[in-house]
Formats: structure tokens, C-alpha cells, sequence
């Protein structure tokens, strides 16, 4: 059986598009065949192509809502549709809570939490209004499930944006899917700020059972799945993106206490 995935004639719009994840997302979604509109407060430093096409950029700063509405009335004029809207932006330095006014993880929380849920709300009625509905795709992230220390507020929020998605699966349906892609580390041009060099990276990578840090191509053909009729019974899902997660801290204890030796014939 075939699973070719073709979004010709589609439109998506990617937020925060122009560099690692989201411009990962955004080439898969040119590869699948739709037109892409990314944007972001600032231009990418190149234009995101892929299959010889590219995505057009639109400055656009998420935590404006008359900003962001004015936006997606914009995209509803020029392209008569909507397809897909990817929340993609957002992100946060690393900042343990003690260390920061209240303001600072405020903020955090605008742009992981708030600025989704305004984008959604201001792509709802042309997403619906499509003759198939439309998509939306939270990118989510395993610090919503597990203690995230130096990044307490980013966690509580993409815990939050979980479980918003739920919530405007059923408020929303039949009309527009809504799923949240839950990812793990990705390697990007960034990484060596949080891992360090190559060896880092790679350091890191061992962690995971898979062996290594997600691509953001990997993302990107994740998010064209859940926007394609193949996902079309998919929503309010989080589908996990981790690579089989974090190997618990336990287990590396515990072998160093009691080496781990091959069963025998009788105990296997």
C-alpha cells in the first residue's frame, strides 16, 4: 500500500518557521506539495526552500493579538483558505525559578501557553471554513511531562498547551483536528548552545534509547502525517516524538551497583 503524502493545493502557515524546528517543519510541508507562509518577529537569515519552492515569510509578532488577527484575516484575503496552522514558536533560556522576577516567567508563558491558543483562535473560522476543515498542530515537548528544572515555566506551559489541544479537539470537531506533536531533544543549529560540540551532541544523543537527537525533518514529516487525510480520525492525540524517551536514572544506578549478566538457558 501506498503512503505517499501529498498536500498540493494546501496551505500551512508555520510559526516561528524560519530556523531549526520550524523551518524543519517547513520544508517537509513544501516537500509534501503545499504553500507555506512562515513567520516570525524577525526574516529568516536565508529563504526556506525545499523541492525548489520556497515559503513566504511574514513578520509577525505572536504575542500581539490585534497583530495576529489582523494576520490571519490577511492570509483568509490572499489565499482564500487555510489548511494546517502549526504552532511551532516559542522556547525559553534557561533560568531557575528563584533566579528571575515573576515578569520573566510571565513571558515564558505568553509565548509557549497564550500565543497558540491566539493564533488558533484567530485561524479558526478560515480553517473551518475549508471544504475538508483544517488542522492545528501544538509542538509540544516531554518537559510538559516530567520535572523540568531551569525551565519550570516553559514545562507548566507546554503541559498546558497538552492539554488545551484536548479541550479544542472537542470543542472544534468535526471541523478542525487539533493534536500536539510531543518532542524530545532535536539536534538544530542551536544545539551547541545547550550541548556544547560535536562530542556534546553526541554525548547527549547516548541518552536517548534510539541513540541520538531527533531531525528536524523528522519533525517536519510527523507534522505533514497529522495534516494529511491519513490522520484524518486523529485528533485531540499527542503523539510522542522522543526517540523512546529518557532512559531513568535508576537503571544506570542500579547496574553500576549489580553489573547486569546474561540470563541462563533455564532463566530465559
Amino acid at each position: 500500500m501506498s503512503l505517499t503524502l501529498d498536500l498540493s493545493g494546501r496551505l500551512a502557515v508555520v510559526t516561528g518557521g524560519t530556523r531549526g524546528v520550524g523551518a524543519g517543519i517547513a520544508r517537509a510541508f513544501l516537500q509534501a506539495g503545499a504553500e507555506v507562509v512562515v513567520c516570525a518577529r524577525r526574516p529568516p537569515d536565508a529563504p526556506v526552500r525545499a523541492a525548489g519552492r520556497t515559503a513566504r515569510f511574514r513578520p509577525l509578532d505572536l504575542r500581539e493579538p490585534a497583530a495576529v488577527r489582523e494576520f490571519f484575516d490577511r492570509i483568509a484575503t490572499e489565499y482564500g483558505r487555510l489548511d494546517c496552522l502549526v504552532n511551532n514558536a516559542g522556547g525559553t533560556p534557561h533560568r531557575l525559578l528563584a533566579d528571575a522576577a515573576p515578569e520573566r516567567h510571565a513571558r515564558v508563558l505568553d509565548l509557549n501557553l497564550t500565543a497558540p491558543l491566539t493564533a488558533s483562535l484567530a485561524a479558526y473560522e478560515v480553517l473551518r471554513s475549508g471544504p475538508a476543515g483544517g488542522s492545528i498542530i501544538m509542538i509540544g515537548s516531554v518537559s510538559g511531562s516530567r520535572p523540568s528544572p531551569g525551565s519550570a515555566a516553559y514545562g507548566a506551559a507546554k503541559a498546558g498547551l497538552d492539554h488545551l489541544a484536548r479541550s479544542m479537539a472537542v470543542e472544534w470537531a468535526p471541523a478542525v483536528r487539533v493534536n500536539t506533536l510531543v518532542l524530545g531533544m532535536v539536534h538544530t543549529e542551536l544545539s551547541d548552545l545547550h550541548y556544547g560540540d560535536a562530542a556534546g551532541v553526541a554525548a547527549v544523543g547516548a541518552t536517548v534509547p534510539l541513540g541520538r537527537l531527533a531531525e528536524p525533518a523528522e519533525v517536519g514529516e510527523a507534522c505533514v502525517f497529522l495534516a494529511s487525510d491519513r490522520a484524518g480520525y486523529l485528533t485531540g492525540a499527542s503523539l510522542l516524538l522522543h526517540g523512546g524517551g529518557e532512559r531513568p536514572a535508576f537503571l544506570a544506578a542500579a547496574t553500576a551497583h549489580h553489573p547486569v549478566t546474561a540470563p541462563s538457558a533455564r532463566e530465559s
